[in-house]
């Protein structure tokens, strides 16, 4: 069975190296993509360890600028491709063109911006379509089946999976309803990223039959935050056998 995972980090977190030396830990294990988070001060769907995580980051002054430089030398590093996910506030407030325009010039792939709906997007999706940028729509369960048409309808190629409403980091429990709900999304023509609180191998094995790729987030962040006094070296190993676990 192919397992992909998209690896979840966040910009600037345990700091500046230390996010480079996980994106490369991350890649060396076996990561398909890697999603970049960039730190926001009044997130509403993160976790305690993601909250945690951008705190500390901000307060060791991070700024969209470096987490586009990131975006740069992870994509120099690694060759992957780098997904920035963010919250509308750092987009709208550095313009939708420019942030586009900056985050393709970095080497992004696409973005993930859950708070920027198809039918309020501020033009999200079709600048960054024109800039050959893929902006991934986000469904959850309950998703109606109109609102899943006009997520296919915007040309997008990858659809990310919210498997259960919340907050990130609590392990979630795959069963009926949201496998039920990855086919449907099946049925769309796009690429599904399934994700939020997959934490175990077992559920990357339930899920990868179902999705493109499983989307892995706090189980990283945890493994670089008790790597972080280490330095890059432990965090950029101790990121690899997280991965790697998963995979095996």
């Amino acid at each position: 069975m192919l397992k992909r995972i998209m690896a979840h980090l966040v910009a600037g977190y345990p700091d500046a190296e230390g996010a480079l030396a996980a994106a490369r830990g991350l890649a060396e294990g076996g990561a398909s993509y890697l999603e970049v988070q960039f730190p926001f001060s009044d997130p509403t769907a993160d976790g305690p360890l993601i909250q945690e995580a951008c705190d500390v980051a901000l307060a060791g002054g991070f700024r969209v600028a470096g987490g586009f430089e990131l975006v740069r030398r992870i994509r120099a590093a690694t060759g992957l491709p780098v997904f920035v996910m963010s919250y509308a506030n750092p987009v709208v407030v550095r313009g939708v063109q420019a942030f586009l325009g900056e985050a393709r010039e970095a080497g992004a792939a696409g973005l993930i911006v859950p708070d920027l709906p198809v039918d309020a997007d501020e033009g999200l999706f079709a600048r960054g379509r024109a800039l050959g940028l893929q902006i991934v729509p986000v469904a959850v369960p309950d998703t109606r089946p109109r609102r899943l048409s006009m997520m296919a309808g915007t040309g997008a190629g990858y659809l990310y999976a919210v498997l259960r409403r919340g907050i990130t980091g609590e392990p979630t429990a795959i069963g009926e309803e949201n496998l039920a709900f990855l086919g449907v999304l099946a049925g769309l023509g796009v690429r599904v990223l399934a994700g939020f609180g997959v934490r175990s191998r077992a559920q990357v094995l339930a899920l990868a039959p179902r999705a493109h790729a499983v989307v892995v987030g706090s189980r990283f962040v945890e493994a670089v935050r008790a790597a972080a006094p280490g330095g890059p070296a432990a965090v950029r190993q101790a990121a690899l056998e997280a991965i790697a676990s998963l995979l095996q």
